[in-house]
């Protein structure tokens, strides 16, 4: 989810990072309608300007990069339209395009998380046949994220993973554990500062952070067939976890309205003493004139119970619509930020994860981004979010509970409760 964020999101790397073990393609239908539309027509030979949809492009990474493809294809332009940085209303945008059948959004950002739904819908060209994308080089989780029922529909772009800044200034050592943190949190308190703070708002964050502390405490929320498992004493204690936390004043109570941004604003403000997020804010807090952290923060895993914990596989992918005219074009460009250049560029400029695996073996760029490494453990320890075609309605089961158990207005134990009787609804409905 981030999202999307500056692309969280998301939502996002090593992506995948060999291991995940993403499963992606839950059951449901939908795919032979994408192939019929999206192969056998005439746009799929079809060249020409094409429209690239994607979130606010915080990173900066979009305009430079289709201007380098502009110059190098004048018959063949690509424009770009940005949408909000919120991932919920970037879903909302894309659905609502694709239900009027709109040709002019002919790529589109897809978010991890809205690939089965997406191709279930058939609005997605499968990447089959004539538009076979070469995965060999790409990491496999971030491949499977694109998966659905077996066929890829989206060309994998950026990978994310959740990472702890610390302020390496008070905390020389980071946690290696949640123990170890919360004990840590008495630092923050002496320096009148806040002490931990992630993505609390009721959005696609939140089911990224509730995710992450039920997955970490050992719980799962749907299993391999999508059916809902979230009723279970490990994923009260992760919810308990937040909502003790945030009552005890370790969570401060303005984290509660906490997308990304704003957690980044309070790090870079030197308000938080931990800060969760995704790879993005690296690069802004070390540049932003604003930011009074750039020499004093450090970067680790999200803590767990014995070692690191179990970040939410973030990233997002690019799909072609089965309604764009010039679907040539549009495969031409997915193939075009496949390239180690492209990816390099993304991750130098964005600080977004590649999906590209030998980039992560790159001397050079390890030794000007040391959080690499930091990165691809927290990919390794990643868990995707529900695979489902109902996600919209899936998310919403966990954000609603979430949020009150944290607020109190639910106990953790009727939260989760409640969570897995919206979600067995969404997936029966």
């Amino acid at each position: 989810m981030a999202p999307h964020i500056p692309r969280r999101r998301t939502q996002a790397l090593f992506a995948t990072v060999l291991a995940v073990g993403l499963t992606a393609a839950c059951g449901g239908g939908g795919g032979g309608s994408s192939s019929s539309k999206g192969s056998n027509n005439a746009a799929a030979s079809s060249h020409g300007p094409i429209t690239f949809v994607t979130g606010k492009d915080n990173s900066g990474v979009w305009a430079p990069t289709i201007a380098k493809w502009n110059s190098a294809h004048p018959n063949e332009k690509v424009t770009l339209k940005e949408q909000s940085d919120n991932a919920d209303q970037q879903h909302d945008d894309i659905v609502q395009h694709m239900q009027a059948k709109d040709a002019s959004y002919d790529i589109v950002t897809v978010d991890v998380v809205w690939t089965a739904e997406f191709a279930a819908k058939g609005w997605l060209v499968p990447l089959e046949g004539k538009f076979a994308l070469d995965t060999s080089k790409l990491l496999k989780p971030t491949v499977d994220a694109a998966t659905y029922n077996g066929k890829l529909y989206a060309a994998p772009f950026a990978s994310d993973g959740g990472l702890l800044y610390y302020r390496k200034d008070l905390v020389p050592n980071p946690p290696k554990t949640l123990d170890e943190m919360w004990g840590m949190c008495s630092i923050a308190k002496k320096k009148g500062m806040g002490c931990y703070a992630g993505q609390f708002a009721k959005y696609e964050g939140l089911t990224v952070n509730a995710a992450e502390a039920i997955n970490t405490m050992g719980g799962k929320i749907v299993d391999s067939s999508g059916k809902a498992t979230v009723d279970s004493p490990e994923a009260v204690k992760g919810i308990a976890m937040l909502a003790d936390h945030y009552k005890n004043g370790d969570i401060p109570k303005e984290a509660i309205t906490y997308q990304e941004e704003q957690g980044r604003q309070a790090f870079e403000a030197g308000k938080l003493l931990f800060l969760r997020n995704w790879p993005y804010v690296y690069n802004l807090a070390k540049t932003d004139g604003s930011s009074v952290v750039k020499n004093k923060f450090g970067v680790a895993p999200l803590p767990g119970v014995s070692g690191p914990g179990a970040s939410s596989l973030g990233g997002h992918s690019e799909g072609i619509s089965v309604y764009s005219k010039h679907q040539g074009t549009a495969f031409d460009f997915l193939k075009f930020i496949e390239e180690d250049a492209q990816q390099k560029f993304f991750m130098e400029k964005g600080s977004l994860a590649p999906v590209v695996a030998a980039i992560y073996e790159d001397k050079d760029l390890v030794a000007k981004y040391p959080y690499l490494p930091t990165l691809l453990t927290s990919i390794k320890n990643a868990v995707p979010r529900p695979v489902t075609p109902f996600y919209p309605a899936v998310t919403t089961a966990i954000q609603d509970n979430a949020y009150a158990a944290i607020k109190g207005d639910k106990t953790p134990e009727q939260a989760v409760k409640d969570m897995q009787s919206a979600i067995q609804s969404a997936s029966s409905s």
